[in-house]
């Protein structure tokens, strides 16, 4: 018998004597008669119909962006099946989020405003990521006995949104999406969710603390019930408790994100604006007006559009370009940025300007086909947009490159009126794509465009 080293025997005391750190395991997977494909197909279909019904953002808005790029940091540490996660903002005023299976996540534009720091807006989306990993609406509905299968197919939301909607989503076959008018979460579901979520956090670097801290700062503001989001989202029980046991559980850090300046400038963006209230989602009054306005379209004072005659120039780390000097920046996630008069948002989207940003096609498409694919989610994340042309192709300082015009009859957020887009892209050596859309109320892009073909001239990849 040889005898015990003396470092191993250092390792094996130090072992018997150190905390251990166990997390929160996931239980064995549910009885589902949903295949993962179907799960993500069946997801895909009841995110087009929220799309029909409710407000979306662009995914071109800045504020859009920004969860983007915030749920992608989350979803890289998502145990289990790589879903292939979406995230989007419904311009409603109610403090609410709901997931669909297989990826799609809605955060409501009220949600963000609540959020003091972007450690709590990121433990609301990561406790709806929670939900898609853990496959809690398919369970549930594998859960229902003697139920159609149409009506099964209903139940695909899993999440907190407000049940005002359901009259809306409910005439699409959708209903249950609605703050799950038939089916809700159980609250062993919810707990599961805030302790992957709480994780989630934890692996992604923010302050485990942000998820249990929005909850109670809405709970604080509203009281017991006082808040759709608490009443959709119904506290397990020791919801505190449970979660600050999660926490000690988990390995001490003595640096952890609470915030960043993107947030805070997400937060002055979103301030001042006013989303729809869940009595005009579910009545379709959306579709016709901007919110709070009573008449047919909410008037705009004209916005000052007009590019200096100077220029400046932007170098970021994908690509460069000039632009007017009276003009100024918008962040966008990673390299995107949206380039735009000082009015040029309107409650987030853009009305006048140029989204500068990077597309990832399916591997292998050469740029035709991953401009076509470009231009296909362009025409889903904008409800109307269609081409108005063919695609052409384009030099752009010698780098071959393709060119589309756009238009949507009522997609300006300039008091609903036409929206005139010009989408430009260029490939990337490691395959994705650089493009740039140029945007502007129809009316106004012909005096606009001079300016556009300018900075286009100025385009640089890097």
């Amino acid at each position: 018998m040889k005898r015990l080293s003396p470092i191993l025997f250092l390792l094996l005391l130090l072992g018997a004597t150190a905390p251990a750190f166990a997390r929160f395991q996931p239980p064995e997977p549910c009885k589902n008669s949903f295949s993962q494909e179907q799960e993500i197909a069946e997801g895909r279909k009841a995110m087009a119909q929220v799309y029909k019904t409710m407000p979306v953002l662009p995914d071109a808005s800045p504020v859009s962006q920004y969860v983007q790029q915030l749920g992608a940091r989350l979803v890289k540490f998502a145990p289990g099946y790589k879903w292939p996660f979406q995230f989007h903002v419904v311009n409603a005023s109610d403090i609410n989020a709901f997931a669909l299976p297989g990826g799609p996540v809605f955060i409501n534009l009220g949600t963000i405003q609540a959020a003091n720091t972007e450690a709590q807006l990121a433990g609301v989306m990561a406790h709806e990521i929670s939900h898609v990993v853990l496959r809690h609406s398919t369970c549930n509905i594998t859960k229902q006995r003697g139920r159609a299968v149409w009506w099964g197919l209903a139940q695909l939301g899993a999440g907190i949104l407000a049940p005002g909607y359901a009259g809306a989503l409910a005439q699409q076959g959708i209903g249950a999406i609605a703050g799950l008018t038939y089916l809700k979460m159980s609250r062993e579901d919810e707990k599961q969710a805030d302790l992957l979520g709480v994780d989630i956090l934890y692996d992604a670097g923010y302050d485990p603390r942000g998820l249990p801290q929005f909850f109670e700062t809405i709970q604080a503001k509203y009281g017991n019930g006082g808040s759709q989001f608490l009443s959709d989202h119904p506290n397990p029980g020791n919801r505190t408790e449970y979660v600050d046991q999660e926490i000690a559980s988990l390995p001490p850090r003595t640096t952890y994100v609470k915030t960043s300046a993107q947030f805070k400038r997400i937060s002055k963006l979103v301030s001042p604006m006013h989303g729809y209230s869940a009595k005009d989602i579910a009545s379709g009054v959306w579709k016709k007006q901007s919110p709070g306005q009573p008449q047919a379209q909410q008037q705009l004072q004209p916005i000052d559009f007009k590019p200096s005659g100077a220029w400046k120039s932007l170098s970021d780390t994908a690509f460069s370009v000039s632009y007017p000097d009276n003009w100024r920046i918008f962040d966008g996630p990673g390299n995107g940025v949206t380039v735009a008069p000082q009015d040029g948002l309107v409650n987030g989207n853009v009305a006048y300007g140029a989204i500068v940003d990077l597309y990832q096609p399916k591997q292998g498409a050469d740029l035709a086909s991953a401009t076509d694919q470009l231009v296909a989610t362009l025409e889903q994340q904008n409800q109307g947009m269609k081409p108005a042309g063919s695609v052409e192709d384009v030099l752009i300082n010698q780098v071959a490159g393709k060119s589309v015009e756009l238009e949507n009859p009522t997609g300006s957020p300039v008091n609903g009126s036409a929206e005139h887009d010009w989408l430009v892209t260029v490939k990337r050596p490691d395959g994705s794509l650089s493009y740039l859309v140029f945007v502007a109320p129809s009316r106004d892009f012909p005096a606009l465009r001079p300016t556009y073909e300018q900075m286009l001239r100025t385009f640089r990849l890097k």
